[in-house]
Formats: structure tokens, sequence, C-alpha cells
């Protein structure tokens, strides 16, 4: 069992450090990578899943930065592969790796308009509050925070739960 574990931890981490790399971004996706970490996440073991948060904080920045850059429009592969469940469920982990990395996820996944109202529906907004006002970070805190601030979908859906941000 820990042949197992050691393997899949590495393939995990082999995984995640491509999730780094703009230029294999549409490969990774398109060869079933984001759906190979997902299928991952039922070995429950706390090393393989902080290599899976690794390789989707990894995906969800170069997905930003390519947003960011004009080079990427539109919703996040990432959601359109499924993994915002596992991303919301996973971003308060006991597990501070595994937290960490997911919360950067968020925030990162939050940052592009196109993807705000699938997070809202996701759940993913009271965990963005949450790590605007927890996160032991200050840079996530206050990256979660100028998100929330600024995004006129996060903003609505606030006002409409009446909750003062």
């Amino acid at each position: 069992m820990l042949m197992i574990l050691k393997t899949l931890r590495m393939i995990a981490g082999a995984i995640a450090n491509l999730c780094g790399n703009d230029k294999l971004q549409a490969k990774l996706r398109g060869e079933g990578g984001i759906k190979a970490l997902l299928g991952m996440v039922r070995c429950k073991h706390p090393d393989v899943l902080a290599q899976i948060a690794l390789g989707i904080a990894n995906f969800a920045k170069c997905e930003s930065r390519a947003s960011t850059q004009g080079t990427k429009t539109g919703r996040s592969l990432l959601i359109e592969d499924g993994a915002l469940p596992w991303i919301v469920q996973n971003a308060n982990n006991e597990a501070s790796p595994i937290r960490r990395h997911i919360e950067l996820a968020l925030c990162h996944l939050a940052q592009h308009e196109a993807n705000a109202k699938d997070m809202i529906i996701g759940g993913a907004l009271w965990e963005l509050v949450r790590i605007s006002r927890d996160c032991s970070r200050e840079d996530i805190r206050n990256l979660a925070h100028r998100i929330l601030s600024s995004s006129p979908t996060f903003q609505s859906e606030l006002r409409r739960l009446r909750i003062d941000y």
C-alpha cells in the first residue's frame, strides 16, 4: 500500500508540475490531465491531495496569467472539467498545504469575471469571504478582499445576500 501511495504522490506531483507550464495548458487538459488529477482524489491521502491541490493552483495561476495577458478568454478549464466542487470542498481543509494551495487557486479563478457566476453557484463565494477574513497568509487574504471588492458579479451577490463588503 505504501508503494502505491508513493507512486500516486509522484504521479500527482508530476502532473502538478506540468500544470504550472503555460505552454502545456491546452495539451494537458486535452490529454485528460485535469481529470486524472481529479480521479486521484479518491485516494484521500493528504500527501497525494496536497499534490493535487498544487496542480490545481498551478493550473489556475497559469490560466489567470493567460487571461490577464489576453491570450485566454471565457470560463476556466478547471470549472469546465468539474474541479470546482472539489476545490470548494477543500478550501478549508485541515491540512495546511492543501488549504493554502486551494485558497490561492480560488483567488486565481475569482480574478476573472467569466468564472464568477459558476463560483457563486458552486459555493465558492462563501469560501472567498472566509479567505478574505480568516486566511493566515496576509497576501492571499488581501487578494481575496480585493477580488470581492472589485468584481461586479460578486458585489451584486453580496448585496443581494445583505453582506457588507
